[in-house]
C-alpha cells in the first residue's frame, strides 16, 4: 500500500487533483499503536484505529522552480503534542517509520529537525525555536515571563544551524533559513519572523537579539494544515482532564520501567521538568494538578483555539522581506442528509470523531456564547483543524493572501491550494512516509532553494483577501 501524495505541479490557482482511496488492504496493529504514540493521547489515534489507507496519485513534478538560487538550510517544526527526532524510540514526527529529514538532505537540500515544548505557547515556542537554531539558553523576555508567571529563561541547546544570521563571507550574504512548521508548526514560525523583524510588542523584555527587532533572518515559512484562525477542536476538551491526563497516563506504560523520558513535555519554564527518583506517576500527577492550566492563558491550547487565534494574529503580521506558503488539507464531505461534513473513507478511527464535532461544530449548536463568525463554511476539515483556517491569518488580521500563480510573492501569503483526502497526520508521513510524499517534499524543497533574493512585486490585479 501507498501513503502519497497529489500532483504538485504548477496548477494555476494551486487547487489538488482528486485523492482515492487505497482498499487492498489494512495497516497492522504495530503501525495503529504508533499512531497513537505520535499524538499520544486517545482522543488523537487509537489501537482500535483500522481507517483505509489512501493511494494520492503524484508525479514527481516540481513547483513551478527555475533552478536553485540559495541554498539556505530547512528547519522543521513540529505541532502540538509533537516531539523531537531523540524522542519516541526514534520514531519520526516528519515520516514516521520513514525519515523525511533524512530524504531531504539525500536530494541536497540541508535539514534540521526542531524540537520545542509541544504545549507550550506560540511566544514561549518561538523563544524556543531561536535557541534550537541558533543555540544557546532560551529567554522567554522578562516583561512575558513575568506576566504569566513562570522562569525567565529555558533550557540550553547546542544550535541546529550556529551560523544563523551571520554573514557568509564567501558570498556576501546574510546566512537565513527556510522553516516549514506542521499545524502550531506554522504558528510558531510566524512568530519568530514577526520577533525578528519588529521585536517585542511588549516594553521591558530585555537585551535578548530576539527581541530587537531589524533581524530578515528567515527566506521563507511554509505551513502546512495550520490553523491560523484556530481550530474548532479546542471547544471540545478541556485542557488539563481531557487532555494533559491522557497523555501522561498513556506514557506510563513507555516510561514507568525506565529511567528514561521517552516523550519530552520540556515544561522547564513552568518548574515541571521531571525530577530525578521522581516515578512517571508523580511526575504525571504534579503537572495535572498544577495550576497553570486554570491561571494562564500562555499555552498552546489557548493560542490554537479561535479566540487565541484573533489576539496572536493582531500582533502577528506578515513581514515584506519573507516568503509565506500556505497548504491546506482535508478529510471531509459533505453529508447529503444533515449539511454537515463527515469523515471520508479511511480516516482513522478515533479521528472520526473529531471530524464530525469539527464538522458540524456552531456556537449556538454547543451553548458557546463566542462573537466570532463560525458557521458552515468552518465545517470542512482534517480530523483536527478547520480546512478555512489554514490558507492564512483572517481574524484580527490585516495579512494579504492571494492564490498561488506559478510566481511566489513576498510579504503576503501564497495560498497554495487544499490537498484532497488527506487527514492531519498523513501529510506528516504517519505512519510511514510513501515515495509520493517525499517526492512532494523534495518537490517543495526545491521551490524553496529557487526563491530570489529581490522580492517580486504584487502581479497587476492581483486581489489578496
Amino acid at each position: 500500500m501507498n501513503l502519497a501524495f497529489l500532483e504538485v505541479g504548477n496548477q494555476g490557482a494551486g487547487t489538488a487533483n482528486d485523492l482515492h482511496p487505497d482498499s487492498d488492504g489494512v495497516w497492522l496493529l504495530n503501525v495503529r499503536t504508533i499512531r497513537i504514540l505520535v499524538l499520544l493521547v486517545p482522543l488523537s489515534l487509537s489501537i482500535g484505529c483500522t481507517g483505509t489507507s489512501r493511494t494520492l496519485k503524484t508525479a514527481n513534478a516540481e513547483l513551478g522552480s527555475p533552478g536553485r538560487t540559495n541554498d539556505y538550510p530547512i528547519i522543521l517544526v513540529h505541532g502540538f503534542l509533537g516531539f523531537g527526532r531523540e524522542e519516541l524510540f526514534g520514531f519520526k514526527y516528519w515520516g514516521g517509520f520513514e525519515d523525511l529529514e533524512a530524504d531531504l538532505r539525500a536530494g541536497g537540500y540541508r535539514t534540521h529537525t526542531a524540537a520545542v515544548g509541544p504545549v507550550s505557547s506560540v511566544w514561549d515556542r518561538a523563544c524556543e525555536l531561536y535557541a534550537c537554531i541558533k543555540g544557546g539558553r532560551v529567554d522567554y523576555g522578562e516583561s512575558h515571563s513575568s506576566l504569566y508567571g513562570h522562569e525567565r529563561y529555558g533550557r540550553a541547546y547546542p544550535g541546529l544551524y550556529p551560523e544563523w544570521g551571520e554573514t557568509d563571507p564567501s558570498t556576501g550574504r546574510l546566512r537565513k533559513v527556510h522553516i516549514i512548521g506542521h499545524s502550531l508548526g506554522g504558528l510558531t514560525g510566524r512568530a519568530l519572523i514577526q520577533l525578528l523583524e519588529q521585536g517585542s510588542p511588549a516594553p521591558g523584555q530585555g537585551d535578548h537579539p530576539l527581541f530587537q527587532g531589524g533581524e530578515s533572518w528567515v527566506c521563507s515559512l511554509t505551513t502546512i494544515s495550520s490553523p491560523h484562525d484556530g481550530t474548532t477542536f479546542a471547544y471540545r476538551y478541556d485542557w488539563d482532564q481531557s487532555l494533559i491526563r491522557p497523555a501522561f497516563t498513556f506514557l506510563i506504560s513507555l516510561s514507568s520501567s525506565s529511567p528514561e523520558l521517552y516523550y519530552d513535555f520540556k515544561l522547564d519554564q513552568w518548574g515541571l521538568s521531571r525530577m530525578p527518583g521522581e516515578s512517571f506517576y508523580e511526575y504525571r500527577d504534579r503537572v495535572v494538578s498544577s495550576d497553570i492550566w486554570d491561571r494562564t492563558r500562555d499555552t498552546a491550547y489557548w493560542d490554537g483555539s479561535p479566540e487565541g487565534a484573533v489576539e496572536l494574529n493582531r500582533w502577528v503580521e506578515a513581514q515584506a522581506p519573507v516568503y509565506y506558503f500556505s497548504w491546506a488539507t482535508e478529510a471531509t464531505y459533505r453529508d447529503p442528509l444533515s449539511g454537515t461534513q463527515v469523515p471520508e473513507v479511511g480516516v482513522p478511527a478515533a479521528l472520526v470523531s473529531i471530524a464530525r464535532f469539527i464538522g458540524s461544530y456552531t456556537p449556538e449548536n454547543e451553548g458557546n456564547d463566542s462573537n466570532l463568525p463560525i458557521d458552515s463554511s468552518w465545517w470542512q476539515n482534517d480530523g483536527i483543524v478547520n480546512t478555512n483556517s489554514m490558507d492564512g491569518p483572517s481574524l484580527g488580521s490585516t495579512d494579504g493572501i492571494r492564490r498561488f500563480t506559478g510566481t511566489p510573492v513576498a510579504g503576503r501569503w501564497n495560498a497554495m491550494g487544499v490537498l484532497e483526502s488527506v487527514d492531519h497526520l498523513d501529510i506528516i508521513g504517519i505512519p510511514a512516509a510513501g515515495d509520493e510524499l517525499k517526492r512532494w517534499y523534495l518537490s517543495l524543497a526545491a521551490l524553496l532553494a529557487s526563491l530570489p533574493e529581490d522580492q517580486p512585486k504584487e502581479p497587476d490585479g492581483e486581489k489578496a483577501r
